[in-house]
């Protein structure tokens, strides 16, 4: 965080300083945290109060750590200086508007902010990669994109930071507007409207009201990057001030891609874009990352880094992220790709088609180790179902399905009239486990994906570690 002092915190938040009134000139330059156990000497700790838990309560442990300044709810009885509002949430969001408004009144800092269905952590990791090679550059890590997460990001900046990139998800409607509210991006990306949390929305068109708040409130001096090739992404134009800049496939996008070529070694296409066609290597598996490559090249070229410098930038990032269509060696030339941190109907079929894809037309054999496909709400059957019938029609040579709610897939596998027993359930990771390892060979390539909560993200870390039949002889 940049340096300020608690009188400074205190005014920005609006809260009223106990526990040791002579401290209003002390300064605080030290991280921002909401979990204890990060806590470093000289930081600020928020005591947020949590649907299982409160923060309060870990407020000595904060402290014991070296927290030099709290954030609360309640007074505490500790001597360390104390800001008491009314909600620590809030306080949150006003400390890191803030703050972005004093770095932004130098001059310098541009802010980039991401938001859609699918593909926000890829495409903001593909950011920090184009823009941390023109300057200082602060992104989240991991899927810091929440009310909590994004002001956390945000407050990472200094005076001297010349990119920062949010990651904005939601849990419905007004969520992204009040994040756009903190972080006032230069320039604004929508993605995708998908059916991930559809649980929670309840609507395609809810889902589609939410994405949209990202370009509704820009000025007419941003930019809004917008997916040419998603009809309910293409509509958001009407909503917005802010000129639109087009990224996908069509020939109506002002940056789009051409001859895409996904392998096993990575993703390979050419970006055409000012009349240039550029050339860009991934290293990341599966067509669909070309189009959020496509989308962080654009947003990028609306701050003015050039597509050759994106795309040398681009082809030295080694993965989307942990657990995201990550790329392990096992034994014997076998493959596995761990995508099992997040997954929707769209990334699920598209995890399944890039599998298809890569071991079509060689001696690879196929397999899908696939969980539930979580927060679908009405829809789940039908998308799991839809998802076990893809399947079969891309030839998947073995399918695994893990865990009761995920059922559904392997009942319509088995539906589909070409294929009798490639399809396997079992109920635990564990049980997974030691079918592969029994059934796994040298040259396989295995795909794992679920959502995080079906718990399949240590299972492709595992199989890595198998050793095959030919292997072991």
């Amino acid at each position: 965080m940049i340096e300020l002092s608690i009188a400074e915190v205190a005014s920005a938040i609006g809260g009223r300083l106990v526990g040791a009134p002579d401290a209003a000139a002390a300064l605080i330059s030290g991280g921002v945290h909401t979990d204890s156990r990060n806590v470093r000497p000289g930081d600020l700790f928020f005591a947020l109060p949590g649907e299982t838990t409160d923060g309060h309560l870990f407020a000595p442990a904060a402290i014991d750590n070296g927290a030099a300044l709290l954030v609360v709810e309640r007074e505490l009885d500790t001597a360390v200086p104390q800001l008491v509002v009314p909600s620590g949430l809030v306080a949150l969001s006003d400390l890191a508007r803030a703050a972005l408004a004093r770095v932004r009144a130098g001059g310098g800092l541009k802010v980039v902010a991401v938001t859609g269905s699918n593909g926000k952590t890829t495409t903001k990791n593909m950011l920090r990669a184009i823009l941390g090679a023109e300057g200082k550059t602060v992104a989240p890590l991991g899927s810091f994109n929440n009310e909590v997460g994004a002001p956390i990001s945000i407050l990472g900046i200094e005076h001297d930071t010349r990119f920062l990139i949010v990651e904005m998800g939601a849990d419905g409607v007004g969520d992204i507007a009040k994040l756009v509210a903190v972080a006032m991006p230069d320039v604004g990306i929508v993605l995708t409207v998908g059916l991930a949390h559809i649980g929670k929305f309840g609507s395609p068109e809810a889902i589609e009201q939410a994405k949209g708040e990202m370009v509704a409130d820009l000025p007419e001096t941003a930019v809004a990057v917008l997916n040419a090739d998603d009809p309910r992404v293409v509509r958001m134009a009407r909503r917005t001030k802010a000129p639109v800049q087009w990224f996908g496939l069509s020939d109506a996008a002002d940056v789009r891609a051409v001859d895409i070529e996904a392998t096993a070694s990575g993703t390979a296409f050419t970006v055409v874009a000012d009349g240039e066609r550029t050339p860009v290597q991934l290293r990341i598996l599966g067509e669909h990352h070309a189009m959020n490559a496509l989308a962080a090249i654009t947003a990028a070229r609306a701050v003015g880094v050039p597509v050759a410098r994106s795309a040398a930038a681009l082809e030295g990032l080694v993965r989307a992220e942990r657990w995201r269509m990550e790329v392990l060696e096992g034994p014997d030339g076998v493959v596995i790709i761990n995508d099992a941190y997040n997954a929707s109907p769209d990334s699920m079929a598209a995890a399944l088609k890039t599998l298809a894809q890569i071991t079509r037309g060689d001696t690879h054999r196929s397999i899908a180790v696939l969980g539930e496909m979580a927060e679908l709400g009405d829809y789940a059957d039908d998308e799991h179902d839809r998802i076990g019938r893809l399947v079969v029609r891309l030839n998947i040579q073995q399918l695994i399905v893990v865990g009761h709610n995920a059922r559904h897939i392997h009942n319509a596998a088995g539906l589909e009239g070409s294929w009798d027993g490639e399809s396997l359930l079992v109920e635990t990771a564990d049980e997974a486990y030691d079918l592969l390892r029994d059934r796994m060979r040298g040259g396989d390539v295995v795909l794992v994906k679920s959502s995080k909560s079906a718990g399949l993200r240590l299972l492709g870390d595992r199989l890595a570690s198998i050793d095959t039949p030919e292997a072991s002889q």
